[in-house]
Protein backbone atom coordinates (compact mmCIF):
# COMPACT_ATOMS: atom_id res chain seq x y z
CA UNK A 1 0.00 0.00 0.00
CA UNK A 2 1.21 3.43 -1.23
CA UNK A 3 2.11 5.65 1.41
CA UNK A 4 -0.28 8.87 1.93
CA UNK A 5 2.73 11.52 2.95
CA UNK A 6 -0.14 14.42 2.79
CA UNK A 7 -2.23 12.54 5.09
CA UNK A 8 0.56 12.28 7.27
CA UNK A 9 1.49 15.90 7.46
CA UNK A 10 -2.09 16.53 8.21
CA UNK A 11 -2.26 14.40 11.26
CA UNK A 12 1.27 15.80 13.00
CA UNK A 13 -0.50 18.97 12.37
CA UNK A 14 -3.75 18.48 13.70
CA UNK A 15 -2.09 16.65 16.51
CA UNK A 16 0.60 19.34 17.72
CA UNK A 17 -0.20 22.92 18.57
CA UNK A 18 3.03 24.25 17.49
CA UNK A 19 5.14 21.95 14.98
CA UNK A 20 8.20 23.15 12.56
CA UNK A 21 9.29 21.39 9.61
CA UNK A 22 12.98 21.65 9.83
CA UNK A 23 16.71 21.10 8.62
CA UNK A 24 17.50 19.12 11.56
CA UNK A 25 16.09 18.75 15.09
CA UNK A 26 16.24 21.59 17.41
CA UNK A 27 18.75 20.34 19.28
CA UNK A 28 20.98 20.05 16.36
CA UNK A 29 19.58 22.05 13.57
CA UNK A 30 21.25 21.82 9.84
CA UNK A 31 20.70 25.44 8.48
CA UNK A 32 20.37 28.83 9.69
CA UNK A 33 16.82 29.69 9.17
CA UNK A 34 15.46 26.78 11.30
CA UNK A 35 18.28 27.52 13.85
CA UNK A 36 16.94 30.84 14.04
CA UNK A 37 13.38 30.04 14.23
CA UNK A 38 13.90 27.33 16.90
CA UNK A 39 15.83 30.19 19.11
CA UNK A 40 12.36 32.34 18.59
CA UNK A 41 10.01 29.74 19.49
CA UNK A 42 11.87 28.47 22.13
CA UNK A 43 11.98 32.27 23.55
CA UNK A 44 8.18 32.21 23.53
CA UNK A 45 8.32 29.64 26.26
CA UNK A 46 6.11 27.00 24.79
CA UNK A 47 6.66 23.79 23.95
CA UNK A 48 6.90 22.75 20.04
CA UNK A 49 7.25 19.53 18.37
CA UNK A 50 9.47 19.20 14.89
CA UNK A 51 9.73 16.99 12.03
CA UNK A 52 13.69 16.81 10.72
CA UNK A 53 12.69 16.87 7.10
CA UNK A 54 15.93 15.96 6.15
CA UNK A 55 15.11 12.80 7.17
CA UNK A 56 12.30 11.95 5.12
CA UNK A 57 12.91 13.24 0.89
CA UNK A 58 9.61 12.49 0.23
CA UNK A 59 7.68 14.40 2.77
CA UNK A 60 10.42 17.22 2.41
CA UNK A 61 9.03 17.64 -1.06
CA UNK A 62 5.19 17.36 -0.12
CA UNK A 63 5.38 19.98 3.23
CA UNK A 64 6.09 22.62 -0.01
CA UNK A 65 2.99 21.95 -1.88
CA UNK A 66 0.37 21.53 1.40
CA UNK A 67 1.62 24.76 2.63
CA UNK A 68 2.39 26.65 -1.01
CA UNK A 69 5.77 27.43 0.45
CA UNK A 70 8.67 26.83 -1.17
CA UNK A 71 11.33 27.08 1.42
CA UNK A 72 12.02 25.59 4.96
CA UNK A 73 11.45 25.38 7.77
CA UNK A 74 7.37 25.82 8.05
CA UNK A 75 6.01 26.53 11.89
CA UNK A 76 1.89 25.84 11.71
CA UNK A 77 0.45 26.73 14.92
CA UNK A 78 -2.88 25.20 15.93
CA UNK A 79 -3.71 23.83 12.75
CA UNK A 80 -2.95 27.04 10.63
CA UNK A 81 0.24 28.30 8.50
CA UNK A 82 2.34 31.06 10.10
CA UNK A 83 5.40 31.04 7.46
CA UNK A 84 8.88 30.29 7.85
CA UNK A 85 11.97 31.88 9.61
CA UNK A 86 11.42 35.78 8.73
CA UNK A 87 7.45 35.66 9.12
CA UNK A 88 8.37 33.95 12.79
CA UNK A 89 10.72 36.46 13.50
CA UNK A 90 8.28 39.26 12.43
CA UNK A 91 5.60 37.86 14.62
CA UNK A 92 7.71 37.70 17.60
CA UNK A 93 9.04 41.13 17.19
CA UNK A 94 5.53 42.72 16.70
CA UNK A 95 4.31 40.55 19.41
CA UNK A 96 1.97 38.53 17.26
CA UNK A 97 3.78 35.44 18.00
CA UNK A 98 3.06 35.70 21.64
CA UNK A 99 -1.05 36.15 21.02
CA UNK A 100 -1.08 33.38 18.42
CA UNK A 101 0.63 30.67 21.04
CA UNK A 102 -1.59 32.28 23.88
CA UNK A 103 -4.96 31.61 21.60
CA UNK A 104 -3.24 28.23 20.62
CA UNK A 105 -2.58 26.56 24.21
CA UNK A 106 -5.87 27.86 25.46
CA UNK A 107 -7.90 27.15 23.71
CA UNK A 108 -6.58 23.17 24.12
CA UNK A 109 -7.08 23.75 28.06
CA UNK A 110 -10.43 25.27 27.88
CA UNK A 111 -8.98 28.85 29.65
CA UNK A 112 -11.13 30.99 27.33
CA UNK A 113 -14.01 29.70 27.58
CA UNK A 114 -15.50 31.98 30.20
CA UNK A 115 -14.84 29.35 33.09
Amino acid sequence: MARDVMADIKNEIAANKVIIYMKGTPSFPMCGFSARTVEVLRAAGKPFAHVNILEDPEKREAIKVFSKWPTLPQVYIAGEFVGGCDVVEELAASGELGQLLSQAFAESTGASAGS
